[in-house]
Formats: structure tokens, C-alpha cells, sequence
């Protein structure tokens, strides 16, 4: 799902509401895929709880608001993901937006119906922190050795590391390909149909 322009929007307009110090657009892309608190610890590591809490409120007000930056799939995504689901693969998302935002970018992509279980950052620990991706294979009834996580930020693929699954990174999202493969995954690929290429390859 491409929503890198909504949430860097969002981050941008909350910093600009609360008149805090400016960050660039690097910095805001470096923190995508963190859940929400741990994302602005990270932009803002002297603000103390209350101003936390404020830019949490307010990022979700604008977030949710926010109709000029629709969620959209990545080219070809839908095409795979309904590839796989035809197959039978069991396909869930595990995500650093809220159930709010992961549930209206799902009904802003009409994809819904191809994921059997979805996690989010404010029903577990953020990634890079295993809970979420553990949790999915709990419910699955299925191995980390017939897992494999998708990601494109380096937290996706530490996260996977430490649930003990195999990873993918995908160079067309927000961390260049250098930090994902820092993590070891199988392969970074430059485009989301090499992953159905991938997994169907003998």
C-alpha cells in the first residue's frame, strides 16, 4: 500500500499546527512503518508525554481528514495479491498505522477481502518488536519456516528477523535498498510483480 504521501502530509501538518522544528521529508519517510508514538519519539527524543499525546491526537485528525492523499496500491499489487489468494496463500497485514488508518486505507483499496488477518501498531508493540507478525502466525496456525514477510522499511524486515521468518524487501517503497539488506532478507525487489515471479518459481 502507498501511503507515503498521506503520512509524511500528515506528519507535516501536525509539526506545523503544534509549531515545532521543522523536519525535512527524509526524516519523516525515515520513520514510516514505526507505530505512532514511537515515530514521533523518534522525530522530537526531548518533547515530553503530553506534547507526545497531542501530536498523536492530531496526526489522526489529519490523517483520517485528509481526502487530496488516498491510499493506493502499489502498480501491480492487485493483480499478485489476488494471484496468491486464488492460490491459497494465507495473506495478512501487519502495519504501523492504527486500526483507523489500516481499516480506511483497506475501504480506500478494495482490498479487504484478500487478507485473513490484519495488526496494527496500536494492538501490539510497534515493529521492529515481533508481537504483531507472532500474533498473525498464532492465528494462522502456521511456522515461522512458512512465513514469509514483505516489507519495505528496514523495521519490516528486523521484525521478521526476530520472529524468526524468512523476509523480502521491496526497493520501491521508503528505505533505500542498503538498509534492507542489512537485514538479510531473500531477496530486494524493484517491483511488486518479481514477487509473485518468486514464490511461483520452481
Amino acid at each position: 500500500m502507498d501511503s507515503e504521501a498521506q503520512i509524511t502530509q500528515s506528519l507535516a501538518n501536525v509539526i506545523a499546527e503544534l509549531t515545532l522544528a521543522e523536519r525535512s521529508n527524509h526524516e519523516l519517510r525515515n520513520v514510516i512503518g514505526l507505530g505512532l508514538p514511537e515515530a514521533i519519539r523518534r522525530l522530537y527524543p526531548n518533547e515530553d508525554e503530553a506534547t507526545i499525546n497531542k501530536f498523536v491526537d492530531r496526526y489522526r485528525h489529519h490523517f483520517l481528514a485528509g481526502n487530496q492523499n488516498r491510499s493506493v496500491l502499489f502498480d501491480g499489487a492487485m493483480e499478485v495479491i489476488k494471484r496468491l489468494h486464488a492460490d491459497d496463500y494465507l495473506l495478512a497485514v501487519a502495519t504501523g498505522k492504527s486500526r483507523r488508518g489500516l481499516d480506511r486505507s483497506i475501504a480506500q483499496t478494495s482490498s479487504g477481502d484478500y487478507f485473513h488477518i490484519t495488526r496494527c501498531a496500536d494492538e501490539t508493540h510497534s515493529k521492529p518488536h515481533p508481537q504483531m507478525l507472532l500474533e498473525i502466525m498464532t492465528v494462522l496456525g502456521v511456522s515461522p519456516e512458512e512465513t514469509v514477510m514483505i516489507g519495505d522499511t528496514e523495521y519490516d524486515l528486523q521484525m521478521a528477523a526476530e520472529a524468526g521468518t524468512a523476509s523480502l524487501g521491496v526497493t520501491y517503497g521508503v528505505h533505500a535498498v542498503e538498509r534492507l539488506q542489512a537485514h538479510k532478507p531473500l531477496a530486494c525487489l524493484n517491483n511488486i510483480s518479481e514477487v509473485g515471479e518468486l514464490l511461483y518459481k520452481d
